[in-house]
């Protein structure tokens, strides 16, 4: 198959995006996290295709985009009235909610489970996209299976170049990783996969206190153990760790680091990370990406522990080789 690479600021090629999705085929989209993998959500066999091209368990449960709010009760079952003032102050944008499915939403979208994550992109293309075809789409990833996350339309056909039928390039993710994702159940909301939305910033939207469960055993995407993994070997130390390392760097190694007192070193694979928690999510798979096809080893300066950092030492730790 050969996947056509089209432009989303051409309307005529966002225009074919469409088609090909109307049609049943797979597209990967731009989003503000990172580029989704979209099928027509009420498509079955399109959907099935999601986990063909991805080396995907169908037990893992994929994330329906959404072109507003209004869209909900198609998909959910029931939705609490609380709800109401979260998505009016974070859609569109990196939030996906958890609720009880609508019984007409097919099984294979939400690997059999009676839930299905729900939320609206942040992204104008997509938007715009799902409102002229009046679309909802699955899109988990455009990678393979446990793979880096492509935030680049580049990236996502180094990965699935020639399985998918179209790469609609929107440009660099702006956000950078995952959305949120919280389980809503009547009165109650925890975060089971920590992103840019912290519970720091739903608390004062939400009428009850969120909660964030150490651990759970609730499938949702992004939730195994393994994920997010580049080829090379990943490795996460502290900056003492790391420094006798950049003062004599091992061969096939390469760097991640935040610090100044690291950023200093001239070694030839050290990539110098921004300070700021937001900059930092932007530029981390596409550093990660830009380092995997260079080295063997990347040694992962340990991130901050503030709150604000929690999905990024979530995503590392999993990425983590040990």
């Amino acid at each position: 198959m050969k996947t056509e690479l089209l432009d989303a600021d051409n309307p005529a090629h966002v225009e074919r995006a469409g088609e090909l999705l109307k049609a049943g085929e797979l597209v990967a989209v731009p989003t503000e996290t990172v580029y989704g993998l979209a099928a027509d959500a009420t498509n079955p066999e399109a959907v099935a295709r999601i986990f063909a091209a991805k080396r995907r368990p169908r037990s893992h449960p994929l994330i329906v985009h959404l072109a507003s709010a209004e869209k909900l009760p198609r998909w959910a079952k029931s939705v609490p009235d609380w709800v109401k003032r979260v998505v009016e102050q974070f859609w569109p944008g990196p939030l996906t909610l958890l609720l009880e499915k609508h019984a007409s939403v097919p099984d294979i979208v939400t690997g059999g489970l009676p839930t299905i994550g729900l939320r609206v992109p942040d992204h104008p293309v997509l938007l715009g996209l799902l409102k002229r075809f009046d679309l909802a789409v699955a899109a988990p990833s455009a990678n393979l299976y446990q793979r880096l996350s492509p935030t680049t339309a580049g990236q996502v056909m180094s990965s699935l170049g020639g399985t998918i039928a179209a790469v609609l390039d929107g440009g660099p993710c702006t956000v950078g990783t995952e959305s949120t994702i919280l389980r809503v159940h009547g009165q109650t909301a925890e975060i089971l996969r920590s992103g840019p939305i912290s519970a720091e910033d739903l608390a004062p939207y939400l009428p009850f206190p969120v909660t964030t469960p150490q651990s759970h055993d609730q499938a949702v995407p992004g939730n195994k153990q393994v994920h997010y993994r580049p080829v090379a070997d990943l490795l996460i130390r502290s900056s003492e760790e790391l420094l006798p390392m950049l003062e004599h760097p091992p061969e096939g190694a390469g760097f991640l680091v935040h610090s100044p007192e690291l950023k200093r070193f001239p070694a030839e694979n050290l990539v110098a990370m921004p300070e700021d928690h937001r900059a930092y999510r932007r530029a981390l798979y596409t550093r990660l990406h830009e380092l995997d096809g260079r080295v063997k080893q990347i040694w992962v300066e340990r991130p901050p522990d503030g709150a604000e950092w929690l999905d990024i030492r979530d995503r590392l730790s999993r990425a983590a080789s040990h």
